[in-house]
């Protein structure tokens, strides 16, 4: 049954949802490509703005180069020692520069059409909305809500990672806004780690008629290396291991000196992300008189469902029941900052946008879902403090909460 916090919530978000929906075609309009850094300061600005009206105090993080920066916010007026949460979200997108003008913001129907509109703009709208609606309705979050968004999570957050560790050994729970898990608009309690491994093999070259018994040929080797690495395959245990781009050679009338691989896998704990890591680690070449160089690592952890992760599911749940809609959980096999965040706190991912076509051409939210999704939200941040299943953090040291970042 809906209780008046949830009704009224429910209530203020449909009255401003003609609003919503012009904000997020305003983020979407100013496109964001993560290997354009100059241009993440458009969408930058525009959440900024809406943060610093909602009396946050807003800090902007320059990049070092490969990044667009970040954005970091937390109110202006807050109790000290009272724990944090934090809403997360990135702002790059992995559509190009001009894209915008082939797939243009649309409404069509009850679908929101546009480059960025489902991963994850629809999530950066709903952050800003939620916080909003609870300003409206002076409802004051018992665990005081904080905000950072990269700009450089689809190429690996490679910049951001240090911010991402620091703020999550810092906050008492992370909501991520990543967009949700299929069309019924699962959350996403559990995600593979995610690694990439290039191996290169060198071997000897030799003119293939003169003297062919001279040269080792790297691609023998490398054809060999690939069946060793997909034995590594195993999909009842989620694992995958894929060798999706391979090259080497010179000219057809040379034997191979050097040939090269570049490997994809996917793991859904910790303890097979070290297994299949060493297993990788430790390939031997088969051909003789070939060597390998193996670089590469697991760099993405698993997100795990974690004691304290199921507790942050249960009250998402809850509050799903509290408004009245479905929810499910799932598993999803890419990877977002929420894998890195699970290792030190509660973390619940898919939080973001219901829809569909991630990084593709028909890419869309559900316009209906965007107003329940954030109603979901604001109720989750107003969430009492959840106590940690147990003492330890996930590495086993003693959990210890500092006041947020100043």
């Amino acid at each position: 049954m809906m209780n008046t916090t949830a009704r009224d919530i429910r209530a203020c978000l449909a009255e401003h949802e003609d609003e919503m929906i012009d904000y997020l075609k305003a983020l979407v309009l100013a496109e964001s490509p993560s290997n354009v850094p100059e241009a993440q300061a458009g969408v930058q600005s525009l959440l900024a703005d809406a943060l610093a009206d909602l009396d946050f105090e807003v800090r902007r993080l320059p990049g070092r180069g490969r990044s667009g920066g970040h954005l970091y916010a937390r109110p202006r007026r807050r109790a000290r020692g009272r724990a944090a949460q934090l809403l997360l979200g990135h702002c790059d997108t992995v559509w190009p520069l001009g894209t915008i003008r082939e797939m243009p913001f649309e409404v069509r129907g009850n679908e929101l059409r546009g480059p960025g509109v489902f991963d994850m703009k629809g999530g950066l709208a709903m952050i800003v909305f939620a916080l909003r609606a609870l300003r409206a309705l002076g409802r004051t979050p018992p665990v005081t809500p904080v905000v950072f968004v990269n700009s450089d999570e689809e190429i690996g957050s490679v910049e951001s990672r240090s911010y991402l560790r620091m703020l999550a050994r810092r906050v008492e729970r992370v909501y991520v806004l990543e967009p949700a898990l299929g069309l019924s608009g699962k959350l996403k309690t559990a995600r593979k780690g995610v690694g990439r491994f290039v191996i290169h093999v060198h071997g000897v070259g030799a003119h293939a008629g003169l003297d062919p018994g001279a040269g080792v040929s790297a691609i023998l080797e490398l054809s060999h290396v690939i069946q060793k690495l997909h034995a590594l395959n195993d999909l009842e245990r989620g694992v995958t291991v894929n060798v999706g781009l391979i090259d080497g050679g010179q000219r057809p009338n040379v034997v191979a000196p050097v040939s090269r691989a570049v490997v994809d896998v996917r793991v859904p704990t910790r303890e097979e992300a070290r297994r299949v890591e060493a297993a990788i680690r430790s390939l031997k070449p088969t051909t003789p008189g070939a060597t390998l160089t193996i670089e590469g690592r697991v760099g993405r952890p698993p997100m795990e469902r974690t004691p304290r992760n199921r507790a942050l599911w249960r009250a998402a749940q809850a509050a799903a029941r509290t408004l009245g809609i479905p929810l499910e959980e799932g598993c999803a096999g890419g990877g977002s900052d929420g894998n890195l965040t699970s290792l030190f706190t509660a973390t619940l991912d898919g939080l973001g946008a219901v829809g569909d076509g991630a990084h593709a051409r028909h890419e869309f939210a559900f316009r209906d879902r965007l107003t329940e999704r954030c109603a979901l939200l604001a109720l989750l941040v107003l969430h009492p403090s959840i106590p940690p299943p147990d003492a330890s953090s996930h590495d086993g040291r003693a959990s210890k909460r500092p006041e947020i970042v100043s």
